[in-house]
């Protein structure tokens, strides 16, 4: 098949995918850890694959090997056009949390939860650890096929797969502890529990307003003065009777 792919024959692409479609869909769905980014760096590895079919050996066994290769490359493109966005998004201001809602099934979400420790911890070794690990543990190639997906020596595939389990085994642990104190407690059907209700505010104290002064002023008090300072109480002003003329 080797030959009719190099010489662009349509049935062998179609060959191709049908023998090797899925096992590079789970690769690159144990990488991502996304079906849609998945689904398309499978297009995208057969599309370059496609391309490329001039660099295939006539001579050879399985494509495999050499499709997980472009595979990764793909997957590596993809990861730095996320780096890129998220960066991006970072810059853009915040206008505000949007409510999570997944808490509702976190308890049906076990497997899910212990992929996505695993990706976190993966994402944190080293390029190269990673990719062996992703070859060897996820796609199921041999030693000597992993290390032919990535032009390595076979000792370099075990010594590198041997510090990324060391390594991913750690990190995933304390991934799956961070993340479990981060959400706290579950209530009884799986969501987080509720914070208690707040208590009713206290209802306002009345406000005692100052008595307002008698509209008359108080005799002998020269025009023009200031009128007598308000204390909060009525101001009893005394009746006079008019002086009688002279």
């Amino acid at each position: 098949m080797r030959e009719r792919f190099r010489a662009g024959d349509p049935s062998a692409l179609g060959e191709a995918y049908d023998e090797h479609a899925r096992v590079l869909f789970q690769y690159a769905y144990r990488v991502c850890g996304d079906r849609a980014a998945a689904e398309d760096a499978v297009s995208a590895t057969f599309l370059e694959a496609w391309r490329c079919r001039g660099k295939v050996h006539a001579e050879g066994g399985s494509l495999r090997p050499w499709l997980l290769g472009i595979a990764t490359n793909v997957l590596r493109g993809a990861a730095r056009e996320a780096r890129r966005r998220d960066a991006a998004l970072a810059r853009v201001p915040d206008r505000g949390v949007l409510p999570d809602f997944s808490d509702a099934v976190a308890s049906r979400l076990a497997d899910e939860e212990r992929l996505r420790a695993a990706r976190v911890a993966l994402g944190r070794l080293r390029r190269r650890e990673r990719e062996v690990f992703g070859l060897v543990v996820w796609a199921g190639l041999d030693y000597a096929t992993a290390g032919e997906a990535l032009g390595i020596p076979v000792g370099t595939v075990r010594s590198r797969l041997s510090r990324a389990r060391e390594r991913l085994r750690a990190l995933a642990e304390a991934e799956l502890r961070s993340g479990r104190r981060t959400r706290g407690p579950r209530a009884p059907g799986g969501g987080p529990v509720p914070a208690p209700a707040p208590a009713p505010a206290p209802p306002p104290e009345p406000v005692t307003r100052p008595a307002p002064l008698s509209g008359a002023v108080p005799s002998g008090i020269p025009a023009g003065a200031a009128p007598p300072a308000r204390t909060g109480r009525t101001v009893l002003v005394p009746r006079t009777s008019p002086e009688k003329p002279a």
